[in-house]
């Protein structure tokens, strides 16, 4: 499938999109960091592709290799990845967190002999071996290795880059996605051009991605979300990117890019909702009463907008003035007030979460995509936001219910398989190019789509009740925002309880609000008032939730999970099966007749029957 670039000429790959938009505006900044520290315009970054492609032609790479990457959010990572797709080869990124082990695995299914990557990340590289023979170093000189610099001063007699880049092809692998998967080794997803133009192009039918737009990208590159929105969308419209090295510096970032749309995950967005309440309850007198009114008629108003009742003439003139003298003052405040929409994804967001910010006249727009469909598949459009839903699918997409519940989704988004592994590619694609999502779903008469629940992750609980865990665990990370992590129990049970782990960010701020000295998990844990706000948010979700799902005991575990560790993928995805083995004990406790001091009781909880103890004792 041909993408239409901003000529309106079609393209059949990532590098006649890049050649294109370089030459439209070519002075203008195309790659920067925070406060403008650094920046690149068009003209330069085509010219440091041309020169990086060259040196890594005289390095040996060629058509159809693969280049692995390894750093921050930074100009130079757009930089070598264009260069690499410009040789016909397939550049992909590797998550900061990854350990050696994990890293030997990646490179050996990539079959890749050069890695690019910063100072601090080449003992892991060297700890990894594999068939690694060329380590680039970006950012300062390390011993053994090779410096950017030098390999963009190298020739390569006989290279010619304009062949090699007018030599690629559609179905040429444009990159690995190493899905994070909640069990097993990671699995490369083989993204062609194709793919990335399908859906680029499907994406610019709902979202109105120009020339000059401003992005910031914070999240993982060798996430397909960052990839999709912060590098693929700005080489086909011409967009400006900054980057940020430390995610914990996004409100500054926010503040000096003011990005005109943006993507988000559902966490990022929860952070922002639990500060502006914080900030809005230290709000009083006319100011809090302005407030309250501005919030109430937006709220209104965006119910009005899914047929729900209208806004008089005065109140909705009342709302125009609200929005200019204190909405629009929040957006400001937050760095977003030029921006049009933006986007969630990578999980499920809280309703609650999502009308929160409709209600400040940020429209996120959630959407539902995997690495297999080379980022979104279904959509809510920015003039069709229905909170709960993923939305509808993408034009040319296709999407269909099997007989029990799961989605199947078709088009040319859908990915060219595994790398070296037929078998999981058969289990995922069938014959007729059906990708096998593993959600399961309902879809309404207007044709959006709700996610019931992970098909092999629903509990059912002993008297053979169906519940989605998802649904419960999101529950209670939006009534509580010290929540990072919760896990429901509940499966072959008389009931369900949860493990819970605090946020790292949140825990912190409140260690500080009550002049703790130590802000360790181990401490908070066990602190008398955390414990119970803790359990009064439960409290609040339980509330939220059906008899049946409701939590009726938790323990808080002293330790704080970080993203690509043994219980989350690097994606925020909790691995059950790991923390079922790794917490046995700790489960089991919320189960036991005598029940350790951490063990947490929030209501009565029906008495376990004997015969299916017995069972599971046996079991």
């Amino acid at each position: 499938m041909a993408s239409v670039g901003r000529q309106g000429l079609p393209s059949s790959t990532l590098c006649e999109e890049f050649q294109r938009t370089a030459k439209v505006d070519p002075e203008a900044v195309a790659l920067r960091t925070v406060a403008g520290t650094q920046q690149i315009t068009w003209r330069e970054y085509a010219n440091r592709v041309r020169r990086i492609a060259t040196g890594l032609a005289s390095l040996g790479v060629g058509h159809g290799d693969t280049v692995a990457l390894m750093m921050g959010n930074r100009p130079e990572f757009n930089l070598i990845d264009t260069a690499i797709l410009h040789l016909g080869a397939g550049p992909f990124s590797i998550y900061n967190t990854n350990s050696a082990e994990q890293i030997t695995h990646l490179l050996s299914n990539a079959e890749s002999k050069v890695v690019f990557c910063e100072a601090r990340f080449v003992d892991t590289i060297r700890a990894a071996g594999g068939p690694v023979e060329t380590i680039v170093v970006i950012d300062a000189p390390v011993d053994g290795t090779l410096p950017l610099k030098l390999v963009e001063e190298r020739l390569a007699p006989g290279f010619d880059f304009d062949a090699s880049w007018q030599a690629v092809r559609p179905h040429d692998v444009a990159t690995l996605i190493y899905t994070s998967g909640t069990t097993g080794n990671p699995k490369g997803v083989e993204l062609t051009h194709a793919n990335i133009l399908s859906q680029v192009e499907a994406l610019s039918h709902v979202f109105d991605v120009k020339a000059g737009d401003r992005f910031v990208s914070f999240l993982p590159a060798a996430h397909i979300a960052d990839r999709l929105a912060s590098h693929y969308l700005q080489i086909a419209h011409g967009t400006q990117l900054t980057t940020l090295d430390d995610p914990k510096n996004l409100a500054a970032a926010l503040a000096d890019a003011r990005p005109t749309y943006w993507f988000a995950v559902p966490r990022v967005w929860e952070k922002l909702k639990a500060a502006l309440e914080l900030g809005f309850a230290e709000a009083d007198g006319v100011k809090a009463t302005l407030l309250t009114r501005a919030r109430t008629l937006s709220a209104k108003n965006v119910e009005a907008g899914r047929g729900g009742p209208t806004l008089s003439a005065l109140e909705q003139l009342q709302l125009r003035v609200l929005d200019h003298i204190v909405l629009s003052k929040v957006r400001a405040k937050l760095g977003l007030e030029e921006l049009r929409w933006a986007i969630s994804g990578g999980a499920s967001i809280a309703p609650d979460t999502l009308n929160f910010f409709l209600a400040l006249g940020i429209k996120v727009c959630e959407i539902w995509g995997m690495s297999e469909t080379a980022g979104a598949g279904l959509v809510n459009p920015p003039d069709g936001i229905r909170s709960g839903t993923i939305g509808k699918p993408l034009p040319g997409v296709e999407v269909r219910v099997a007989d029990d519940g799961e989605m199947l989704i078709r088009g040319g988004i859908v990915m060219h398989g595994y790398r070296h592994d037929p078998e999981r590619t058969a289990e995922a694609l069938d014959a007729d190019g059906w990708l096998y999502t593993g959600d399961v779903v309902t879809i309404d008469a207007d044709g959006y789509v709700t996610i019931v629940d992970r098909k092999k992750e629903l509990i059912i609980n002993a008297a053979g009740k169906n519940m989605s865990p998802a649904n419960i665990e999101g529950t209670l990370k939006t009534m509580c925002p010290l929540i990072g992590e919760a896990v429901t129990i509940g499966d072959g049970r008389p009931f369900n309880t949860a493990l819970i782990v605090l946020d790292a960010d949140a825990a912190a701020a409140y260690a500080a609000k009550k002049g703790l000295s130590d802000a360790s998990a181990a401490t908070l844990a066990v602190d008398p008032d955390l414990v119970q706000t803790i359990l009064a948010g439960v409290a609040a979700a339980n509330e939220r939730l059906s008899r049946v799902e409701q939590i009726k005991r938790l323990r808080i575990l002293p330790v704080f999970w970080e993203a690509g560790g043994v219980e989350i993928t690097p994606t925020m995805k909790l691995r059950r099966r790991p923390i079922s083995e790794r917490y046995t004990h700790e489960i089991e406790s919320l189960y036991a007749d005598v029940r350790p001091s951490e063990v947490r009781d929030l209501g009565t909880a029906p008495a376990a029957d004997p015969a299916h103890r017995r069972l599971r004792q046996l079991s």
